[in-house]
């Protein structure tokens, strides 16, 4: 099962290099991955998502991150009210006759072509993992050429 961990750490070098050292020596496997500065630019949030198949093993990932020096607070979104949301940006393939088939998609997933030419269309959209789904699987009838996803990030309500 995926979970979602939030981490705020100290914004100092070598800090994401221990935390991906402990998740590799013990065999567990970061999903995804987003970090940013908050308001303070002397701290940093990391929002990870991590395969654990049952509670022991999301109870012995978050104590090795607290035994971290440079963790400030470890948070577990899985049973916790929270909001979280994935930006994808996807090139795909159409001609001119797929034009109103491609705007239809677009408006029924909330998804916008950011540019396109006469033959490529670069689509981008913000959404939770089922939206993200929804579109890709809407956008695989004209040819995915490239695709690229952020790493989740999350906010309790």
């Amino acid at each position: 099962m995926r979970h979602t961990i939030a981490v705020l750490v100290e914004n100092k070098f070598g800090v994401l290099a221990r935390i991906a050292s402990l998740f590799s020596a013990r065999g567990y496997n970061i999903a995804s991955l987003a970090v940013s500065e908050t308001l303070d630019p002397t701290i940093s949030y990391m929002t990870m998502v991590v395969e654990a198949e049952d509670e022991k093993i999301l109870e012995q990932i978050k104590k090795q991150l607290n035994k971290l020096i440079d963790i400030i607070i470890v948070t577990d979104f899985t049973k916790k009210g929270h909001v979280d949301r994935e930006l994808v940006l996807v090139k795909v393939g159409y001609s001119s006759k797929d034009k109103s088939k491609l705007d239809g998609v677009l408006n029924k997933t909330g998804a916008k072509a950011i540019q396109h030419t006469d033959d490529i269309a670069i689509i981008e959209m913000m959404g939770d993992q089922d939206e993200i789904r929804e579109l890709l699987n809407s956008l695989k009838q004209f040819g995915i050429k490239e695709l690229v996803r952020s790493g989740r990030i999350a906010i309790a309500k």
